[in-house]
């Protein structure tokens, strides 16, 4: 059960597995595209099609046709890789329960933006975890959990990317220790809990009286998704990559950007980024040196 291509690794992974997909659950097909007149499928659907795979795409998960047809699956296990929210008449279905691929190690970062946060808050780790599904959300027993390290540059992209795949590989060995049934379920410990609720790009304005290290994190944490932004001289800025360069400019205005050589800096409270890269409302996101290049208006970034 999944539906981005956060879940498609996962998949393959299973396919090229000795364990048996019997059925694929993802999203319905949503209107899209130019004019919202497309139908467009979820790359999880697009997938399974090419692997010809059976497909479920209930609009409702309580639905009768949709449980009387999970149940004529009659699978012994369900693999949930950011699907949505499930009732317990599915997830307690399959004898042996359902499994989830959460992108923390959790406790740490429970909710839907696990991968987000842990780079907004400058972690130094994170990795996924593989735990049961029970009633609260991402509370389940852990099965296992694999840790990569996140670099000081690194976007939630990047790391996304890194994830899926260890994702992958962490699931089959899950479904392996499951099937030996030498297995021990490991219980969080909830007073490590912490939060991860979803990001909004109107929330990603940033603030200049944050650090200089916490502006850097907010920006590769909210990249390529939702986008940290500011207003600099009445246009709106996007940033996706940022560098906390080792030998500083001269200070200058917290929110202003500045071309110093042939480099694109922004002023902190407490020091300066290098922008690497960066989108100008209704333009390309694109590196910086080229926006330097196409730049008309040098007197505003001096």
């Amino acid at each position: 059960m999944g539906t981005p291509e956060f879940a498609v690794p996962s998949l393959a992974a299973l396919l090229q597995s000795r364990h048996e997909v019997v059925g694929v659950v993802t999203a319905p097909d949503a209107r899209g595209g130019r004019g919202g007149q497309q139908l467009i499928q979820s790359e999880v659907k697009q997938f399974a099609l090419n692997k010809g795979l059976l497909i479920l795409q209930p609009e409702k998960l309580r639905s009768r046709e949709f449980l009387d047809q999970l149940k004529a699956l009659d699978a012994d296990l369900q693999v949930i890789v950011a699907f949505r929210m499930l009732p317990e008449v599915v997830w307690n279905m399959p004898r042996l329960g359902t499994i989830n691929i959460h992108g923390s190690l959790l406790p740490k970062y429970r909710g839907a933006a696990p991968i987000h946060w842990a780079v907004i808050h400058g972690e130094k780790t994170t990795g996924v975890t593989i735990f049961r599904l029970k009633h609260e959300i991402d509370t389940g027993d852990i099965i296992r959990q694999t840790s990569t390290e996140i670099g000081p540059d690194e976007t939630t992209g990047d790391v996304y990317d890194r994830l899926k795949l260890i994702g992958a590989n962490t699931l089959i060995q899950s479904l392996d220790l499951i099937e030996s049934g030498q297995i021990t379920y490991l219980p969080q410990d909830t007073a490590l809990a912490s939060p991860a609720p979803k990001l909004f790009h109107h929330q990603a304005m940033l603030d200049f009286k944050s650090s200089n290290q916490e502006i850097h994190n907010f920006i590769r944490g909210h990249s390529p998704q939702p986008t940290a932004w500011m207003i600099f001289h009445e246009i709106k800025y996007l940033f996706y990559r940022t560098h906390m360069p080792a030998i500083l400019p001269p200070h200058g205005e917290p929110g202003r950007m500045q071309i110093i050589g042939r480099k694109l800096y922004l002023h902190t409270l407490d020091g300066a980024l290098e922008i690497l890269e960066l989108q100008q409302e209704g333009k390309k996101r694109m590196p910086a040196r080229d926006f330097i290049n196409g730049i008309k208006n040098h007197a505003a970034f001096k």
